[in-house]
């Protein structure tokens, strides 16, 4: 029980001392998280509309395949984009393997399963309710995935938190492209583990305490958001 005790303040000793290697740490993992989710937001955003809006010719089984990528495996993914990046890869010359970017690849592949299945949820309530409106204003096919984007972008905040709140807490496929190299792709997720594994426990509370911050603040943004979009529904009522 001291052991733990000591090593809780050696944690928050590091804390509010603004440890580099700490902080570090920390800034990266955000630079890569942000970065992956903002990523993944362009390209899974009108995407997801896109499905929502068009019916075609295997539309049901993309839809299908859309919500069952939301669940893919960490590991299989870092498989996948260690694969693609590695010399022996099709992206291998472009030397991206081991660094941040890689790891940007990686999270952006989990992320955009989700933003676009959450995002095609949100365009087909939307069309039930603006359907007749976006057609009586000419507003058809893609010229109306501006409009669904805006009349939804109260809850395509909380897409986006969703997405990064996946992003931030992944560990396998950040492990497998960024190597976890100290000072260039060590993050918070791959840290923990590996100062947990060396029995630097310390240093592992402090970034598991940021990451708890995080992620509370995360869930704590999305629910007031999901409250703001119920009381502005409410308010079109």
């Amino acid at each position: 029980m001291d052991e733990l005790a000591r090593a809780f303040g050696l944690a928050l000793g590091l804390l509010v001392s603004g440890d580099r290697e700490l902080y570090g740490i920390v800034a990266l993992s955000l630079e890569v998280s942000l970065a992956a989710t903002l990523i993944a937001c362009l390209l899974g955003m009108p995407a997801g509309m896109a499905l929502a809006l068009f019916r075609f010719p295997g539309r049901r089984m993309l839809v299908v395949a859309t919500s069952a990528l939301m669940g893919l495996p960490p590991v299989v993914v870092g498989l996948f984009v260690y694969l693609l990046l590695s010399r022996a890869g099709p992206l291998g010359a472009l030397g991206l393997l081991y660094t941040p970017a890689a790891m940007v690849i990686a999270q952006t592949v989990l992320v955009t399963p989700i933003v676009t299945a959450l995002t095609r949820e949100l365009g087909e309530s939307l069309l039930a309710e603006y359907g007749d409106f976006l057609a009586a204003m000419g507003r058809r096919g893609l010229r109306a995935i501006p409009t669904l984007l805006h009349e939804g972008r109260h809850a395509l905040v909380t897409v986006a938190l969703a997405g990064f709140g996946r992003a931030i807490a992944e560990v396998g496929a950040v492990m497998m492209v960024g190597g976890n190299i100290r000072h260039v792709t060590r993050v918070m997720t791959t840290a923990i583990a590996l100062e947990t594994g060396k029995g630097e426990i310390a240093l592992a509370l402090a970034l598991g305490l940021v990451l708890l911050t995080v992620a509370l603040a995360v869930n704590a943004l999305a629910h007031l958001t999901r409250l703001r979009e119920a009381e502005l529904a409410h308010a079109r009522a």
